[in-house]
């Protein structure tokens, strides 16, 4: 701020032929510039450092946040939004942090200094200052008013595009195999091509923004300096104020310019920070009480005329279903498509809250038992097998981590799982790539029972995750779970009648009822659900159909 008033006096000396003034002047105006370069640096050093440790923390507090979500939060706010704000929305406050403690604590000073001498320089033109400085400002706020419209639309279309891409790469099979990339790419360059026409018009303000504020100032200056050679006869000494004169015009247009640019990335970021922020206020629509026991619960599973509706759809995919296991028993659930078999399931695992009724696992209800016992005492292998990238034995310990080699071992073996893994010289150590792609269906689903097994859980659920075996290998890994694990509840849901028939107690679902309950015999005599669907696969089998 005090560089132009010291080439002002250099200046005044200079036509006074003060030489000691001039070198004195000419000293000072060096260090003053030495000591902002020191200061630069530093400032920008920290004002990184700063803004990358704020950043981190807040993606480590809200990806933290989402894995205590449940499902229904999930879908709520899709899997492709959530990843959008973890990476573009942390990248955008990341700017905004930086920017605020590069630029903006700074920009005020400059402004209303500039501002201030601008008026002391030539007191008589204070009127040309204030016009120039409400010109920017009100075309700043204008601007500002217009691109917060814009970058919500952008935000918003950015989790379209991110939605449309996950879901293309995760069925990249189904998307091959049915000659449907032309579809997908014509449907993915309509979001992107809409994602591009917001950003051209953004780019529009912007590009407008400096050039305008640059205008402004220069008609400004223009002005003055015909004002003041108008009168120069009256005021022979305003000559020496006018290259000071200009350099705070021009100090506070490009405090202003950055100070506009700060604000609109201010403006992005803070609808950035309303997103996370929306993430953090959400509350999990499945709570727990962390204040219970931590040990695992009973093997009994009982349902008290419970009903489940999901939160957008139009009708219950349960009702009024109520029945007691006690432990270790192994129960079948069987029934048509779309009858609610794995979502009784999720209820056992409590990924939902029933509607009505309540669910109980070792004489306690789900709703008062603490997360960390419920995980331990259920362990869920989806009908959808998922590896994660690492390897073999980091993907069964999931399931235990402090698991040792003999106990991969027994899991491995109980599902099947030995046969192939002991054909890799690396074992259990062997990689598993991203997706899993260098494993078959079948083999996905040994590994993920494995996982399963290991846990050691009181409750075990297989939903249809013997769906990719062959008979064989099914009919041993039933076995192995009757034989190995006599003191687990057992619950197998299954397309397949002959994945059940040895089950202790078969639960036969229709429409989201519980139309039948009992052995393979029972049933085959009592239900005529039960029996529909059994023929109709004896049929099947009859016919040469696997």
């Amino acid at each position: 701020m005090y560089q132009p008033k010291l080439l002002e006096n250099i200046q005044k000396a200079l036509m006074a032929e003060q030489r000691q003034s001039v070198i004195q002047d000419g000293i000072l105006l060096i260090a003053l510039g030495i000591t902002a370069i020191i200061a630069g640096i530093f400032n920008v050093y920290y004002a990184s450092r700063l803004a990358q440790g704020v950043t981190s923390d807040l993606r480590e507090e809200t990806y933290a946040k989402i894995q205590s979500f449940s499902l229904e939060n999930i879908e709520k706010f899709s899997a492709g939004s959530l990843t959008t704000r973890l990476i573009n929305d942390m990248n955008q406050i990341m700017n905004m942090i930086m920017q605020l403690f590069m630029q903006m604590l700074r920009m005020p000073i400059l402004i209303v200094g500039s501002f201030i001498f601008c008026i002391i320089i030539i007191p008589r033109f204070w009127w040309a200052t204030i016009l120039m400085v409400t010109l920017i400002f009100g075309f700043g706020f204008f601007v500002l008013k217009r691109m917060n419209t814009l970058f919500e639309k952008y935000q918003a279309k950015m989790d379209q595009i991110s939605n449309q891409a996950q879901e293309t790469l995760q069925g990249v099979r189904v998307v091959k195999s049915f000659n449907q990339g032309p579809q997908e790419i014509k449907k993915f360059n309509q979001t992107s091509n809409k994602l591009n026409d917001y950003n051209i018009v953004i780019g529009y303000w912007f590009s407008a923004v400096m050039p305008a504020f640059q205008l402004v100032a220069y008609l400004v200056i223009t002005l003055v300096v015909y004002l003041i050679g108008q009168t120069i006869t009256a005021h022979p000494s305003d000559v020496t104020v006018i290259s000071p004169f200009v350099n705070y015009v021009l100090t506070l247009l490009w405090a202003v310019m950055i100070a506009g640019m700060v604000m609109m990335q201010f403006a992005r970021a803070t609808i950035s920070l309303g997103r996370i922020d929306e993430i953090l206020k959400a509350e999990p629509t499945v709570k727990f009480n962390e204040k219970a026991s931590k040990k695992p619960l009973g093997g009994s599973v009982e349902f008290d005329h419970v009903s489940f509706a999901y939160p957008d759809g139009d009708k219950a995919t349960l009702e009024d279903i109520s029945f007691k296991i006690p432990a270790g028993k192994m129960v079948g659930i069987v029934g048509a498509t779309g009858s609610g078999k794995s979502t009784l399931a999720q209820l056992i695992a409590r990924l939902y809250d029933p509607t009505k009724g309540k669910v109980e696992i070792g004489g306690h209800n789900l709703r008062d038992v603490s997360e960390e016992s419920l995980r331990k005492t259920v362990a869920f292998v989806l009908q959808k097998a998922i590896l994660f990238s690492g390897t073999i034995a980091s993907n069964l310990k999931q399931g235990n981590s402090r698991a040792k080699l003999h106990e991969l071992q027994r899991a491995a073996d109980m599902a099947q799982a030995s046969e192939f893994i002991q054909r890799y010289n690396d074992s259990f150590d062997h990689e598993v790539e991203e997706r899993s792609a260098n494993f078959s269906g079948g083999q996905k689903q040994r590994l993920s029972i494995a996982r399963g097994l290991i846990s050691k859980s009181p409750i075990l659920i297989l939903d249809d995750s013997t769906s990719a075996l062959d008979a064989e290998s099914e009919k041993k890994v039933q076995e192995a779970l009757e034989h190995e694990l006599p003191d687990t509840t057992t619950f197998i849901i299954a397309e397949k009648i002959v994945s059940v028939k040895n089950a202790d107690t078969i639960l036969v679902l229709d429409e989201g009822k519980l139309v039948a309950q009992g052995t393979h015999e029972e049933l085959l005599k009592t239900s005529t659900v039960y029996q529909e669907i059994y023929n109709t696969q004896r049929a099947k089998n009859a016919g040469g159909e696997k």
